[in-house]
């Protein structure tokens, strides 16, 4: 087991080349929100954003375009209708995050589906929320599962992996993890990631106060928004998930609550410190 300290920050978080444009960042595909779960999204394309991707497209139901826009005007937006241009996007992207918002209906199934088939070589997937759901239930395959990111809670892993909770334990995760062949970044009050690469990481970091709506959701968009930019590895997932408890601990000190839009807002700020103190 390595546990994940602040040295696992200076070592992805870089300073940004000179000589750079909006794509030398990486481009971002988010699906998911559906009539309900706009705000899951919203909060994952935020993420994404604060956290430095450079062209981020959010494909959502078409009742969430105005919100987005009024928050996130950075952001690009299509409707889930809009099939030819969904995959157009998705030729082009480097990284794709699907799930949070998403729903379990047959729509939501059709785009898992979709999204796992046109997945490229050098393309990363993030699955998040009720993507992994509907993996799990319609026993779906991955393409490219060195490349796929899981981002699952305890019972989206149960569903994903067959291990009840009591099961959970580091030895028969990582059994699963081999077989799935993707990694997983496993949600919970010290969120674990599994990779065959290293034995596990583990966060140390993360309070009570983080326990709200959202704060998954801003955790994939952080996932996504990391690997777009800096190496696609298991460092960066780690940088991602270290980061997101180390903000939500500070914001603890004087907050009964962290909200995972006030861990986004702060993103810019503790990056610019940590690529600094690399450099």
């Amino acid at each position: 087991m390595v546990q994940l300290n602040e040295e696992i920050l200076h070592k992805v978080i870089t300073k940004r080349p000179e000589i750079s444009h909006k794509g030398t960042f990486g481009r971002v595909v988010l699906i998911g929100g559906n009539q309900q779960y706009g705000g899951a999204i919203i909060m994952s394309a935020e993420a994404c954003i604060k956290s430095g991707a450079g062209l981020t497209t959010v494909v959502t139901a078409e009742k969430n375009h105005s919100a987005l826009h009024a928050r996130l005007p950075e952001a690009m937006v299509l409707a889930f209708w809009e099939t030819t241009m969904i995959y157009q996007v998705l030729e082009k992207a480097d990284v794709v995050l699907i799930g949070p918002g998403l729903g379990l209906d047959k729509a939501a199934l059709t785009l898992l589906k979709g999204v796992l088939k046109s997945q490229k070589e050098q393309q990363w997937l993030v699955i998040d929320g009720s993507a992994i759901s509907l993996f799990s239930e319609y026993n779906l395959s991955l393409k490219h599962p060195e490349q796929t990111v899981f981002t699952p809670h305890q019972a989206e892993w149960e569903r994903l992996s067959g291990l009840s909770f009591i099961q959970q334990t580091d030895e028969n995760n990582r059994a699963k993890q081999a077989l799935l062949g993707a990694k997983i970044a496993l949600k919970s009050h010290r969120t674990t990631i599994y990779d065959e690469a290293i034995a596990y990481y583990q966060n140390p970091l993360g309070n009570p106060g983080m326990a709200t709506g959202g704060t998954g959701d801003t955790l994939a968009g952080m996932i996504t928004g990391f690997l777009a930019q800096f190496e696609k590895n298991i460092d960066t997932i780690g940088a991602a998930v270290y980061l997101h408890s180390l903000i939500g601990d500070e914001l603890a000190k004087d907050h009964y609550v962290v909200l995972p839009t006030s861990i986004s807002e702060a993103l810019p700020r503790y990056m610019k410190k940590y690529a600094t103190e690399r450099n």
